[in-house]
């Protein structure tokens, strides 16, 4: 029998880690008193919580391991092999501009949303000040964390002044900037001498590629692990009391994802849904079950070159750069969130509140860091930015900590989902995509598979 695909496997382990994660949410309350009367069986399920626990958690630090050493080997065969600086100007402009302009989008996407259904008014007085007070720690402790962005420092943290503390601390954007100019820097240098160095880059992309195939053998039984440990720990009576809330960001979600990426894809390369989403099907998944676009990195890279056609120089160049600042799905929660607070305590946003939104949550995705609840402390220079006081602030993003971890898992698929989307808009553009059929064959070899060469 035909082994199932990748996508296929997680997406079973992510069902079954559904199933046994809501099992296990709704038997809490029973099973509490047997292991209250049983040191054994407490030991027990306390061994197995942390296995399942060690397991996923072991799964993302293997593709955080990879993330840095792939993007910087990988970018710079890349950036020596244009022998153009222009052409890597016209990317990396193109990329930028379209990544702003799909943020901006989902902003305004989510605000429309958010204007329509008025979810803050669903939710009583009585019942934003219980969740206010259960969540209040942690949401001042993210209120602390966060600092408004200032365009100017942020465009100089892109050039790092210690290049090797920037790849300790996988600062992704610094990372990209070192890889470009050293790439650039090859094309000048005589030829037998660059050959070594790019072979050696090159070498080592191919090894780092065979090692995401191999961890990726164990995807399904992660994922499984990741869907259980957040579906046991959540808060199903404050997931129905924001049900509104939730419906309203996962529907602005569903738009961006199925509907206006489709349809910028048709426009400008012509590539359908059916491909686009059969080759990234297990970048989109990984990212729902990890809520993490930096983990998922390598796995969206091998997506983009490997199964939709990519170039390496435009998939090692665009993926990148886009899980650093392209957060298209986080932009949109922040908008429908701000919306949602405010009409929570009654205060009225205008119209121009609502474009300091659209700027604020634009300028604060660029290089904030693609790990699991960045979106709270971004929501924090959001409310700062249209003047919010402080305890409004404090009450409603405790308010909204409760359904934050589901909602993360639902943006981070669209972050992902965007970053595929704009690779593949300037691949076509670029003249380095493969057609549908030539991608099938590449993804075949990859994966050491025979494809029907007339599908």
């Amino acid at each position: 029998m035909r082994r199932l695909e990748l996508h296929w496997q997680i997406l079973i382990g992510m069902a079954a880690g559904l199933v046994v994660g809501l099992g296990v949410n709704l038997s809490q309350d029973a099973v509490a008193p047997l292991l209250e009367g049983s040191a054994a069986l407490a030991t027990v399920v306390g061994f197995v919580v942390k296995l399942v626990d060690f397991a996923g958690d072991l799964f993302l630090r293997a593709l955080r391991l990879i993330a840095v050493p792939i993007v910087l080997f990988s970018l710079i065969v890349g950036a020596s092999s244009l022998n153009d600086l222009g052409k890597l100007s016209r990317i990396g402009g193109r990329t930028v501009a379209i990544y702003l302009v799909t943020t901006a989008v989902a902003i305004t996407t989510g605000l429309v949303f958010a204007n329509l259904t008025r979810p803050g008014t669903w939710v009583s007085a009585d019942l934003r000040d219980q969740l206010a007070t259960a969540g209040v720690q942690q949401a001042t402790a993210k209120m602390q964390a966060a600092t408004a962005p200032d365009v100017w420092q942020t465009l100089l943290n892109i050039v790092p002044t210690n290049p090797f503390a920037s790849l300790a601390q996988g600062e992704m954007l610094q990372v990209v900037f070192v890889a470009l100019v050293l790439g650039a820097m090859l094309t000048l240098v005589p030829e037998d001498k660059a050959a070594p160095v790019i072979r050696v880059a090159d070498g080592l992309t191919e090894a780092i590629l065979k090692l995401v195939h191999v961890i990726m053998l164990t995807a399904p039984y992660a994922v499984f692990a990741l869907v259980v440990d957040v579906v046991a720990t959540l808060g199903l009576d404050v997931l129905a009391a924001l049900a509104v809330y939730s419906l309203t960001v996962v529907a602005g979600l569903a738009l961006m994802m199925f509907v206006v990426y489709p349809a910028i894809l048709r426009l400008l390369t012509g590539v359908g849904p059916r491909r686009f989403f059969h080759a990234i099907a297990p970048a989109q998944l990984l990212a729902f079950s990890s809520s993490s676009s930096s983990a998922t990195l390598p796995v969206t890279m091998e997506c983009v070159e490997e199964r939709l056609g990519a170039s390496e120089e435009v998939t090692s160049f665009v993926v990148p750069l886009g899980a650093t600042i392209n957060m298209d799905g986080t932009a949109l929660y922040q908008g429908v969130a701000a919306l949602f607070i405010a009409q929570l305590y009654g205060i009225d946003l205008d119209l121009g509140a609502q474009l300091t939104i659209v700027l604020t949550a634009t300028l604060a995705s660029i290089g904030t860091a693609g790990v699991p609840g960045v979106g709270i402390v971004m929501l924090v220079i959001v409310l700062q930015s249209v003047g919010l006081p402080e305890e409004v602030m404090a009450g409603g993003i405790a308010i909204i900590f409760g359904v934050d971890r589901l909602l993360d898992m639902c943006r981070t698929s669209v972050n992902v989902t965007g970053d595929c989307m704009v690779a593949t808009v300037v691949a076509h553009a670029e003249g380095a995509l493969l057609t549908e059929e030539e991608a099938a064959r590449r993804a075949a070899r990859a994966d050491d598979e025979p494809v029907d060469e007339h599908p």
